[in-house]
């Protein structure tokens, strides 16, 4: 296509598009081609990436190089797909954690973290980089990855030009300005225009209607009039049939009578409409594969003739390799069956081979209709006519939220295929629980902020002072977007000091002389001290209950005075470590899991002893049934809770001579007292916010280099760092990228894994890396053999030691080790079949599911690698190598993307 207005490098490359470049498209390019690098914020399907390709063109066009770089390992591999088709096999290559393909090529996709290890490894791959494309940049506000992103940024060679590719962000300007004091010269370029217009809608039972009022002519966002006079006619019906329905009547009447419109039905009335292909989220994986279910059993069919053949040939591709014995346990002939019929759910329960599978018909429109989990707005490239929210409410981790405006546009922003859709449709399903004024204040409200999740750790750390001492590291972290963030923040608390003392002045002369202030801050003194006795006294008891917890014994029988799990208790397994002792306890409700001492306003006592079998399972259902049945028939009864405890105030001798000063003091007797006390009092707590504000002046200005003092100290401590300089074992640590990297390093240092079959390890590694979905974490020390039990005996004991370092050096907690895939991961690497590996590493006799397992298998081979090039000892070395072997079979070696 010919450009009359482009020059140089860019005419060329915009000769080869099939399509004319967007305005932002054009001005990213002509930054990019003048020597700046570029900030691109643009909506999900604008084609920010055409800048991304243009940096590659420069790249290849000067005998340069060029480094893609994205989040995950599915869109490098989506992306090397595309370059080698434009440009050759020849000049691309794919670097991610398991693939390595013509790494020397000019031009390489590879993911983020594979490029931060290049940067610290210092590795000669770099020289000659002239580009870097960063897509999905806006990735470093992740609290588990985004650090990632920071490090490249900051430690890239100022000669590197960068491509920074971002969903739409708030704070584009913010972050602009940051990249421009790190990296230099950075144009910012911002397009908020949808490339396909959005429809917003709501669906009320079986009607449809328009979320906004479009024609009318005022500025404020107005809720469709049809839409909200059919909810009150709806709501009015209900109430009515609530009212005439035996026991209809009273509480929640009319809300039981609504049933939202069956999923087969939406979907049909959809396809009548021409609005599929739909994406409808359901916050839930159960949820997804429960709607997907419900379709099946009705006559829905989406397929159209002459896909069965298409299909069947996806499926083989991503599949074929599959072994045979499996695919009963893996669903494969449901999933088949709901693909021949043009549905499908997406969730990361599935087995990515699925998950691919559901990717490639998608995008081809031989899948129509896909229940999702909103990790699909999240990166893939899956766009569609229509997406359809059954709520506006998710689980997020802790409890049930609403969405918030930005998730509401991320997950809207997949509706609207650029090039083949006009426009793009979004249906929110109504119930009675949705307000359509706060529907149409999602919609309509663009808050998405980029907030930096950058925190030094100690392979961060470790890297830091190897490359450049740890002066230079201390000002590269000050340097951070997450510094620069929080300096900002500064300036209104210093404008709210300043206001501050502005209003004490006033205050002051209202309050006249000296000695009213006197008598206030008398007063103000014993207050304090009278919440510091109450400290005190919650230190005390806790420390009693500390010291009370530390000293009991396997088989002790408690009593849980309060909360949750109030009632009889048993000591399964005895914790005396310092400071936050938990023992592991069965109650005699049959639950297991770890108390602590806020479980104990008052010290915990013995009340008796259970005989114990020498091995308990707790993880077994019969066994905690068993034992709780045996707790309860001990006639051991909980004691009645005491009375109140004494007040430590009437003795304490410093608030006696305050309070007699105070009543001896001339202000005491004033007539006015209590009207200056009020002046006084408002007086004292803006005193004490402006000292709070000072302390947070204080606590946020140089708060990333405090918080690497601290990590230095306790390297120091344990030999990592000496004098400044990296040790053997620092250099160890500085080549383990984990959560728990500190605990791996300590662990291979200390000879821990030694001795251990390559199925043992792997269990044992595990620990360090699976994080149970549901609640409670691990649950005491197991493991399926003696040498096993013994090293996550061990593993955890460094990591317990290491919890008490970090409490004393101010430092947040290395996560605990989790032994819920402990049993399924041994299994598999043993050899056994994939049925029993899913049972063994499930919970509550529901077995994993086969995308988790697949996950978590990949995770931990992760960390095996690592340990394979990292351990000097030889055999642990070999061990896991073997360990990788073992597990990389099956379903776990299938579509390995």
């Amino acid at each position: 296509m010919a450009y009359r207005s482009l020059t140089g490098e860019l005419a060329a490359f915009a000769a080869e598009l099939k399509f004319s470049l967007d305005p932002f498209q054009e001005d990213a390019c002509k930054a990019l081609e003048g020597g700046h690098s570029v900030l691109v914020c643009a909506p999900t399907g604008a084609g920010k990436t055409v800048v991304g390709e243009f940096a590659v063109h420069l790249a290849l066009a000067s005998g340069g190089k060029c480094f893609y770089t994205t989040p995950i390992k599915a869109l490098s591999n989506q992306k090397f797909a595309d370059l080698t088709e434009r440009h050759g096999r020849d000049a691309v290559g794919l670097l991610t954690g398991d693939q390595s393909v013509n790494p020397d090529a000019p031009v390489v996709v590879m993911t983020t973290e594979v490029l931060r290890n290049m940067l610290y490894a210092g590795s000669d791959a770099l020289h000659g980089l002239s580009y870097v494309v960063m897509d999905e940049v806006h990735y470093l506000a992740d609290r588990f990855r985004g650090a990632v992103w920071e490090e490249v940024i900051l430690h890239l060679p100022p000669e590197v030009r960068l491509v920074s590719l971002s969903a739409t962000v708030s704070n584009a300007e913010e972050f602009g300005a940051w990249m421009e004091t790190v990296r230099g010269d950075t144009a910012v370029i911002v397009d908020e225009t949808r490339p396909v217009p959005l429809w917003q809608h709501v669906m009320v039972g079986r009607r449809m209607f328009d979320l906004f009022d479009t024609e009318s002519s005022d500025q404020k966002v107005l809720v469709d009039e049809d839409l909200v006079r059919y909810i009150r006619h709806r709501e009015a019906v209900d109430r009515m049939e609530g009212w005439a329905v035996p026991g209809g009547r009273g509480r929640g009447g009319g809300r039981r009578m609504f049933r939202p419109l069956p999923r087969p039905e939406l979907l049909a009335r959809l396809d009548e409409e021409g609005l599929l292909p739909a994406i409808t989220f359901i916050f839930s994986r159960a949820g997804c594969d429960g709607a997907l279910a419900q379709c099946l059993r009705s006559r829905l069919d989406l397929s159209r003739d002459g896909d069965a053949d298409e299909v069947a040939a996806v499926i083989e591709k991503h599949t074929g390799d599959l072994p045979k014995s499996d695919l009963e346990v893996l669903g494969y002939w449901e999933w088949r069956e709901a693909l021949h019929r043009g549905l499908a759910a997406h969730h990361a329960g599935m087995l990515p081979a699925f998950r691919h599978t559901v990717e490639e018909l998608f995008v081809k429109g031989l899948v129509r209709a896909v229940f999702a989990t909103e990790t699909l707005a999240l990166g893939i490239n899956m766009p569609a006519r229509t997406v359809v929210l059954e709520r506006l409410v998710k689980f997020n981790g802790e409890s049930h939220a609403e969405l918030t405006p930005g998730e509401y546009t991320q997950l809207t922003g997949r509706a609207g295929r650029r090039g083949i859709d006009v426009e793009g449709h979004a249906v929110v399903m109504w119930t009675p629980d949705v307000d359509t004024s706060a529907v149409a204040g999602l919609a309509s409200t663009r808050t998405y902020p980029l907030r930096s999740s950058f925190r030094p750790g100690y392979n961060m750390s470790i890297n830091l002072i190897d490359r450049m001492g740890a002066e230079h590291s201390r000002a590269l972290l000050e340097r951070s977007f997450a510094q620069f963030q929080a300096d900002r923040s500064v300036v209104g608390l210093v404008r709210g000091i300043e206001r501050n003392e502005g209003t004490l002045r006033k205050l002051r002369s209202q309050l006249g002389d000296d000695d009213f202030l006197e008598y206030f801050q008398l007063r103000e003194r014993i207050r304090e001290r009278e919440r510091s006795i109450e400290r005190q006294g919650r230190t005390d008891r806790r420390s009693a209950a500390v010291a009370a917890l530390s000293s009991l014994r396997r088989g002790d029988v408690v009593a849980i005075p309060t909360g949750r799990r109030s009632g009889l208790a048993v000591i399964l397994e005895p914790d005396a470590s310092p400071g936050d002792p938990r023992p592991l306890v069965l109650t005699a409700d049959k639950w297991a899991g770890r108390i602590s001492a806020a479980d104990f306003p008052t010290p915990a006592e013995p009340l008796g002893r259970l005989r114990l079998p020498r091995h308990v399972d707790h993880r077994t259902a019969r066994v905690r049934r068993d034992l709780a049945s045996a707790l309860r028939g001990t006639g051991i009864n909980v004691p009645r809770h005491k009375g109140g405890r004494k007040s430590r105030a009437a003795d304490d001798q410093q608030l006696q001579s305050l309070r007699r000063a105070l009543r001896a003091h001339p202000a005491h007797t004033r007539p006015d007292r209590e009207q200056l006390a009020r002046i006084g009092e408002r007086y004292n707590r803006v005193q004490r916010e402006t000292e709070s504000m000072r302390q947070q002046v204080a606590a946020t200005t140089n708060s990333l280099a405090r918080t690497f003092d601290r990590i230095v100290g306790l390297l120091e401590e344990r030999g990592y760092v000496d004098d400044g300089e990296v040790t053997a074992d620092g250099r160890r640590l500085a080549r383990i990228y984990s959560e728990a990297d500190l605990v791996v390093a300590e662990c291979l240092r200390q000879g821990l894994w030694r001795g251990l079959g390559p199925a043992e390890l792997a269990a044992v590694v595990s620990i360090l890396v699976y994080e149970s979905r549901q609640e409670g974490g691990y649950l005491g020390v197991s493991g399926p053999t003696e040498p096993s039990r013994r090293a996550v005996e061990a593993t955890i004991g460094v990591w317990s030691r290491l919890r008490s370092d970090e409490a004393r050096h101010k430092l947040s907690p290395t996560r605990e080790p989790d032994l819920g895939f402990l049993s399924g991961i041994h299994t598999w690497a043993r050899g056994d079949d994939l049925v029993d590996a899913l049972l063994a590493g499930g919970d509550r006799g529901n077995p994993l599911s086969a995308g988790d397992f697949v996950r978590w298998c990949r995770q931990v081979i992760d960390l095996l690698d690592q340990i394979h090039n990292t351990a000097d000892d030889v055999e642990v070395a070999a061990t896991a190598a073997k360990a990788v072997r073992a597990i990389r079979r099956g379903v776990v070696a299938v579509d390995a993307a």
